[in-house]
């Protein structure tokens, strides 16, 4: 005589069967990250935790467009790596902007070079990494601007450029503007004012643009140099 297995003890035995297959499977989804790659020499590197597919998609629209973001494994986390700062002050203002004001935990990662240097001190999460010398040290206060005028300077890989701009006005701060660091020159509800900065600043060959403050998001009122 024939065995007929009831239709309902098929299934159960068909779903017992494949449920330890797609276990594994799962598990390899989750580790085919990669291994985020180690900051090369003089870079330094923003690690950004998202849990979720799609707060890490927030957090690589938020950063800086002109660095090379990349999704990856870091210890047993998944974190967001920006990579290309050459300033470690840039860095942790972009580490304190994602903290603060973006929401997510953030720190900096530095070069063999660099931790070399600073053995006694350990990079901390945000507020800021420590350098071992507090007193040169720009304070990380993420603020929006009110209303009238920010002018902003451009200073790209070159941190540098601060020192020019201090030579033109006092004090030199650093924001955040459309996802991108400035030196913030000037903030100011006067447009006259804010339009004789920018002259001082063009005639200077310093590459100056004048914006809405309401869009800028000022870091440090005042960097260190």
């Amino acid at each position: 005589m024939p065995f007929y297995r009831p239709f309902w003890f098929t299934c159960l035995l068909g779903a017992a069967l494949s449920y330890p297959l797609l276990q594994p499977l799962h598990a390899i989804a989750q580790s085919a990250l990669p291994a985020c790659p180690p900051p090369a020499s003089q870079e330094y590197l923003l690690l950004v935790r998202g849990k979720t597919e799609a707060e890490r998609a927030q957090i690589a629209s938020v950063l800086p467009s002109d660095n090379t973001v990349l999704v990856c494994q870091y210890l047993d986390e998944v974190v967001v790596r920006a990579g290309g700062f050459t300033s470690l002050e840039t860095a942790n203002a972009w580490a304190t902007y994602m903290t603060t004001v973006a929401g997510f935990e953030s720190f900096v990662s530095r070069p063999a070079a660099a931790e070399q240097v600073a053995a006694a001190s350990t990079t901390t999460e945000v507020g800021g990494a420590s350098n071992g010398d507090g007193a040169n040290e720009a304070t990380y206060q993420p603020q929006r601007l009110g209303a009238g005028y920010a002018v902003l300077v451009e200073y790209g890989d070159r941190p540098e450029v601060a020192t020019t701009v201090g030579q033109v006005v006092r004090p030199v701060g650093l924001a955040v503007y459309q996802q991108r660091s400035y030196l913030l020159a000037d903030y100011t509800g006067d447009a006259d004012s804010a339009a004789i900065t920018l002259q001082r600043l063009s005639d200077a060959q310093l590459a100056a643009i004048l914006v809405d403050a309401q869009q800028v998001v000022r870091l440090s009122a005042e960097v260190a140099r």
